[in-house]
């Protein structure tokens, strides 16, 4: 396989094992994409040895094409194949230019709380500012619980997702876009705990109320090099001995 993308296979696994330490993928189901360049991306493939997004390392991320053919010579060898919901990153791809990367994943507490009726809304603050601002444009709900594995199942998910960076998928779990691996995790990462707070809160007897305007308009930007660099950063640290 080709060297030169050595870094971005590192990337795309590091971004797996982060999925299975969160909890939003912690078996054998889930997967991330990363777009190479207008026609092919790096996705993580099963091998003959699969043993789960917790143990993913370099050599699980291969190079396709967008209709899952290999990406350069030897990049399927040795029994490994795309994911057969590859048409979800696939199609995300093709008709949106602003994402590089994709995570599909199954967060428990996501699909418990949309099978609930509780949508992901933004009812905190300052506890987690980007993930409130990303609620606040709203998370569309694809309704099938299906395998999304054509375009024509692909192409309906992607229209359900517009131009927002999340959609949950009922029954299923959620697909995130982002113009980064860190970007598209962290985004995952904050709908799954906007929806764990969510439970906890009707669970308690409470009562979801999003958070006023005014403190909307009060809730600062901390930047890119905060809110990407540095979540990025503290999502490795989290995995201490599981990097590979």
């Amino acid at each position: 396989m080709s060297a030169e993308l050595a870094p971005l296979r590192t990337l795309v696994a590091d971004a797996c094992r982060v999925l299975a330490a969160r909890g939003l993928a912690d078996g054998f189901l889930g997967h991330v994409s990363l777009r190479v360049d207008e026609r092919r991306l790096l996705v993580r493939c099963r091998g003959p040895e699969e043993r789960g997004l917790a143990f993913t390392t370099g050599a699980d991320i291969r190079l396709v094409d967008l209709d899952g053919q290999a990406g350069a010579a030897g990049e399927l060898d040795g029994g490994y194949g795309p994911p057969n919901e590859l048409p979800l990153h696939t199609e995300v791809l093709r008709t949106r230019p602003d994402v590089a990367a994709v995570v599909h994943a199954h967060p428990p507490d996501v699909v418990a709380a949309d099978l609930a009726g509780i949508a992901i809304r933004p009812i905190v603050g300052a506890f987690d500012i980007p993930a409130t601002r990303l609620a606040a444009g709203g998370v569309p709900v694809y309704p099938r619980g299906v395998l999304i594995r054509d375009r024509r199942l692909a192409g309906e998910m992607v229209a359900t997702m517009g131009d927002r960076p999340v959609v949950v998928l009922r029954g299923h779990g959620l697909t995130s876009a982002g113009e980064s691996v860190e970007s598209a995790v962290l985004q995952a990462v904050g709908v799954d705990r906007l929806a764990r707070l969510s439970l906890r809160v009707v669970g308690a007897g409470g009562t979801l109320t999003d958070l006023p305007d005014a403190d909307m308009a009060d809730l600062p930007d901390l930047g890119t090099a905060f809110n990407t660099s540095v979540a990025w950063r503290h999502e490795l640290g989290r995995l201490g001995g599981m990097r590979a």
